[in-house]
């Protein structure tokens, strides 16, 4: 079986978030499952040429966009035993940055089209392309409108994977015309609501749809989080599922962690305790073991119910805790916890930015890791506290309900409350504190959490049961 995935972004070569996790981690987990998986990308000004330098030219070719055709090469590189195909244009790729450009619309409309012509050109045609989010989610509709009949295409199947609805690339209309040369009997399939909409036209036209977790992909029938879409997921309800993420678990492992300042595992936790000692002195906090760390490493905004803890901050600081918040997002919440930090020296401890080194260290060293989100398609955070034996207290929403299993039942491995409501998170901050002077009863729950798996394995084998079943 062979898999081509067409995304925006993959870790390591280029990425902003949680897209290029995935696709950074997801199609190594299926090689080992004996599928020759391979992934195709925008070459990026923004790869590294450290990444650059093991690439080698293939071909290229031009690709018919509407009257005109335009320039791609491919290039081709493989790393952990995946091969990559990188597709060049000057005119649309050599730019500062992966998003945020004015025609970002035309730039994903032709590396869709480019992804399918490439196929022509290169001595691989897949059986499935798993296309992700709405850069690629042309590609199942252009497949079925304009490839279906040319030689070697008809047989390709689609899966779409919808990792944030809040995104579908909404540009004019008249990019059927101009860029796409889409006949004028399919605009209905590209169109929502008066303009073109790529998301809406890969979820009508894809094989299968996924939702990054279970529980998003129900959630996704409702008008609260489909952001408009809820009547076509409603329609394609019998193509879609859910099948959770997963997390780099090698990446991410207390046993070996260079990040971290003392290594340890779940059946050793001394190490823990010399992390919670560091990070308090690094960060200026007072070196005191009753003392409950609650932890945050979030972008600041709306959406991470950052305005529950805003609501609810002082409240909590009454309490024998220490606040930890590192994240960046909106100028708003950025400029009140850094004033507020000030009120409070000793108790919260605030730093604005991404980075890295200090979040390994953070997940290492809190007792427990705040995830309130509003809305949360699948959340890596949650995952990662727990593998570090820090507790997660999260917003039933998303993957963080499936991932994250209160303590009030069993084999619970964190807390978890029902209602977006500030003084509901404060209750479970205060279940989980309560629990946290129980060190029999805390620890037990850790173990719980470091033991739990979430590695892209599990996600894998559920990915292959369903690309199997659209081949039969």
């Amino acid at each position: 079986m062979e898999i081509l995935f067409a995304a925006s972004e993959a870790v390591p070569f280029a990425t902003t978030g949680g897209l290029g996790d995935v696709i950074g981690s997801l199609p190594q987990a299926m090689k080992t499952l004996n599928m020759d998986c391979r992934v195709v990308l925008p070459l990026y000004e923004d790869v590294p040429f450290e990444l650059r330098k093991d690439m080698h030219f293939v071909t290229n070719f031009q690709v018919p966009v509407a009257w005109r055709n335009q320039y791609c090469g491919v290039f081709e590189t493989v790393l952990n035993g995946v091969t990559y195909y990188f597709l060049d244009n000057e005119y649309y790729f050599k730019r500062k940055g992966l998003y945020g450009h004015y025609d970002d619309a035309e730039r994903f409309a032709f590396f869709s089209c480019a992804v399918l012509e490439m196929l022509n050109y290169i001595n691989y045609m897949p059986d499935i392309i798993h296309a992700n989010d709405w850069h690629t989610a042309l590609i199942p509709a252009i497949l079925k409108v304009l490839y279906a009949c040319r030689e070697g295409y008809r047989n390709i199947k689609c899966v779409l994977t919808v990792h944030n609805i809040q995104y579908q690339g909404p540009p004019p209309t008249e990019l059927c015309k101009d860029i796409l040369g889409i006949p004028e009997e399919s605009y209905g399939i590209f169109e929502y609501k008066g303009d073109l909409n790529f998301m809406k036209a890969g979820l009508v036209m894809a094989d299968a749809v996924t939702a990054v977790s279970p529980t998003y992909a129900q959630e996704l029938k409702e008008p609260y989080f489909a952001n408009g879409l809820d009547p076509i997921f409603n329609d394609i309800s019998g193509r879609l599922s859910g099948i959770l993420n997963g997390i780099d678990t090698a990446a991410y492992n207390p046993k070996t962690d260079q990040n971290i300042f003392q290594n340890y595992d779940s059946e050793d936790l001394t190490g823990k305790i010399e992390n919670r000692h560091s990070l308090q002195k690094m960060l200026g906090l007072p070196e005191d073991n009753q003392c409950f760390i609650i932890a945050m490493v979030s972008r600041l905004v709306e959406a991470k119910g950052i305005d529950l803890v805003r609501y609810a901050i002082q409240n909590i600081l009454s309490h024998h805790v220490q606040f930890i918040l590192l994240g960046k997002g909106d100028w708003m919440y950025e400029n009140y916890f850094t004033e507020l930090a000030k009120k409070f020296p000793g108790r919260l401890a605030v730093r604005i930015g991404f980075m890295n080194d200090l979040a390994h260290k953070i997940y290492a060293g809190a007792d427990a890791f705040l995830m309130p989100s509003k809305s949360e398609p699948c959340g890596l955070s949650q995952m990662v506290a727990m593998r570090y034996g820090t507790l997660p207290i999260v917003h039933e929403t998303g993957g963080l309900k499936d991932s994250v299993r209160d303590c009030s039942n069993k084999n619970g491995n964190g807390f978890a409350f029902q209602t977006f409501n500030a003084d509901d998170m404060t209750n479970a901050l205060v279940r989980a504190e309560t629990m946290f002077r129980d060190r029999n009863a805390w620890e037990a729950v850790m173990k719980c959490g470091m033991t739990t798996d979430f590695s892209w394995k599990k996600s894998a084998k559920s990915y292959q049961k369903l690309y199997k079943s659209l081949l039969v």
